[in-house]
């Protein structure tokens, strides 16, 4: 088995958010996912390919023996003397050869978490003093977790934070962390009215991804709660837009946003990569709930790229790599 624990290790070096076990034409390929893009590790055979998939399934506690119907796992993977928790969903495609995605999430302490512009992360604190709905967007593997844990331990001596996500990225001692479970009858939705009861000072929602989790979000904000929350969208404005698909009223929207941001890791020229957020706040919050007509990034979004390479932060390839989001 040491040759498949390799492949999980190159992926780890490479802090890859996902590896991608895919049939293709009659072989089988190994792709990873970093920072957004797609790349090709090695073509293998289909035997390999599928003893590779086996083996990561059995340690996941997956039906070996099931190759056609989707299926989850986790597990914690072992890299040197640092703990990742892995995630495993496999399916069979219309062949009967099956294929199986691993995300991989890794624990970042506030030590490696870096910011391209200490500012913001002021910007963000001063909102801890408010109440209301915070949220973040972002693509898979952008820290948006990180930024709610790391925002949220700056008050969770004074106030009690409970954090509702599926599955726990982060364990955090402080915290008081709840995970859904489907089978055991409790989704978001459940979760959040049992957490409403508990009466936490701060809620931690890892994704609103529907409208009963949407309307559950928006209560426990207007309840008094401060509520930080991930949304996906490609952009500030792209967050309102989602959650009015998801059925919040403008009206709801203006009395219970407090700040929208969307941030991205971003490679820098010393070989680190650091955050930079996109944001609505005050004002331009308030402006953007009502008029529906501004798409795409802002224009500090734009300037603080450009500022980023006028200080030699990054590269002009990174800033048009990144200029819309």
């Amino acid at each position: 088995m040491i040759g498949f624990e390799k492949e999980i290790a190159v992926a780890i070096g490479r802090r890859a958010a996902d590896l991608y076990i895919l049939p293709y034409k009659k072989y089988y390929r190994l792709l990873i996912n970093c920072q957004g893009q797609l790349s090709v590790v090695k073509e293998v055979a289909p035997d390999y390919g599928q003893r590779l998939i086996s083996y990561l399934k059995y340690q996941a506690d997956m039906a070996v023996s099931e190759h056609r119907r989707p299926q989850l796992g986790a597990m914690e993977w072992h890299h040197g003397p640092e703990i990742i928790n892995l995630r495993l969903s496999s399916v069979g495609d219309y062949q009967g050869r099956e294929l199986l995605v691993v995300r991989f999430i890794y624990h970042f302490s506030a030590s490696n978490y870096h910011l391209l512009f200490p500012d913001q992360w002021q910007e963000l604190k001063a909102l801890l003093k408010q109440r209301g709905l915070i949220l973040f967007a972002g693509p898979m593997g952008s820290g948006k977790t990180t930024t709610m844990y790391q925002l949220a331990r700056q008050v969770a001596d004074q106030r009690v934070v409970m954090a509702i996500e599926d599955p726990v990225e982060i364990d955090e001692p402080s915290f008081v962390q709840l995970q859904v479970n489907e089978l055991a009858g409790m989704n978001y939705q459940q979760l959040l009215r049992l957490g409403l009861r508990h009466r936490p000072d701060v809620f931690i929602i890892g994704e609103i991804r529907d409208p009963e989790t949407a309307q559950m979000t928006v209560r426990a904000a207007l309840s008094g709660q401060l509520v930080l929350g991930t949304v996906h969208a490609q952009n500030v404005f792209g967050v309102l837009a989602r959650l009015e698909q998801l059925g919040v009223a403008p009206f709801y929207l203006e009395q219970v946003l407090t700040g929208v941001f969307y941030q991205r890791l971003l490679p820098c020229q010393d070989g680190k990569q650091a955050v930079l957020f996109d944001s609505l706040l005050g004002a331009d919050l308030q402006t953007a709930v009502v008029n529906h007509k501004k798409r795409g990034m802002t224009d500090g979004w734009r300037a603080h790229l450009k500022q980023a390479v006028d200080q030699q932060q990054i590269s002009a390839a990174v800033q048009a790599a990144f200029a819309q989001g």
